[in-house]
């Protein structure tokens, strides 16, 4: 099998808190992400779902290392990255790229699209005025732009274009990894197709590899060759997407999965509805933290904290009931 592009071992983020009494620390942290462990494969899309607030973004920013984590490991062909500062870091930086949730947002609106896409290449010293020139009307081609529109500012273009945009700027670096923070949950249903099928197109001319993260499991479905889901911090399944949708191990996996609308008005497919709100990160349930919102949760359950165990096909899940299957 080929040897993983990206390693992720233990991977940890908990926030510290401020603490409600003046000048005395806070014992208490967010665990944002607490103990994710994946690889990521050359030219594979791998897609992380859950719901809001379950670590996703973080995990993202973590892996990139826009922030510092509290825990763990990340390695890019055999390097660790985290600790690694200064010019090193940053040369490592052009082989994993983000694209992120809000198009607008991620634009400086002071700047023109053509300075938005020449940005990375002034700030790692590539090429001079002339190259990066003939590289941004390049990278405007690609994403499906006209080399005019370098001279206008993020406010003139909608949702879609400015996406569009961020993903010519992602890709200015000739980047081996892009990691994709929800990039289509803010845009139209019509203009989403257009932008997945951008990505997908952009994988295969230039070998892409993705880490794709979103709510929407359709699209999850489409993009994605292996997907994990998480849930308060951790991956509670992970598997092929053929896998995972039509044999799903964990009862938290198989309630997402349910929520898909139904295709058909004569399709039996029964919605799973949980019940409770999800716990909260600053103090996560002891145990398997969904045990409280499981509706086959065991005793054992509310003090083990399961391990994640191989269930054929390089498939994951953490359950304590997968002893029983």
């Amino acid at each position: 099998m080929t040897e993983p592009l990206l390693k992720v071992r233990g991977l940890k983020k908990h926030f510290a808190m401020e603490s409600p009494i003046p000048f005395r620390k806070s014992t208490q942290s967010v665990k944002a992400v607490d103990g994710v462990s994946f690889d990521v494969f050359p030219g594979e899309t791998l897609g992380i779902v859950g719901e809001s607030g379950c670590g996703k973004s973080t995990m993202a920013r973590l892996v990139n290392q826009l922030i510092t984590p509290s825990g763990g490991t990340v390695e890019f062909k055999g390097e660790n990255l985290v600790g690694m500062e200064g010019k090193k870091l940053r040369d490592y930086r052009k082989s994993i790229q983000m694209v992120f949730q809000d198009p607008f947002a991620s634009l400086d609106p002071r700047k023109t699209i053509g300075q938005l896409i020449a940005e990375p290449l002034v700030i790692h010293s590539i090429g001079n005025k002339e190259t990066r020139s003939a590289r941004v009307k390049e990278l405007l081609e690609v994403v499906g732009l006209s080399e005019y529109h370098a001279e206008r500012y993020p406010h003139e273009f909608s949702g879609g274009q400015r996406q569009r945009i961020n993903i010519a700027r992602a890709l200015a670096l000739n980047p081996d990894v892009i990691i994709c923070d929800e990039p289509v949950s803010a845009l139209d249903v019509s203009v989403q197709a257009q932008v997945i099928n951008l990505l997908k197109q952009l994988q295969k001319e230039y070998n892409l590899t993705y880490i794709f993260i979103s709510h929407d499991l359709n699209v999850v479905k489409y993009m994605c060759d292996r997907i994990a889901v998480m849930y308060l911090g951790k991956i509670v399944e992970m598997g092929t997407y053929n896998d995972l949708y039509d044999h799903p191990k964990h009862p938290y996996t198989k309630a997402l999965l349910s929520a898909i609308p139904k295709e058909s008005p004569h399709d039996k497919k029964e919605r799973i509805i949980l019940t409770g709100s999800v716990p909260s990160p600053i103090n996560p349930p002891s145990g398997c933290h969904f045990h409280e919102r499981c509706p086959v949760a065991l005793d054992i359950c509310k003090t083990v904290v399961p391990e994640l165990k191989e269930t054929g096909n390089g498939h994951v899940a953490s359950c304590h009931l997968l002893k029983d299957n």
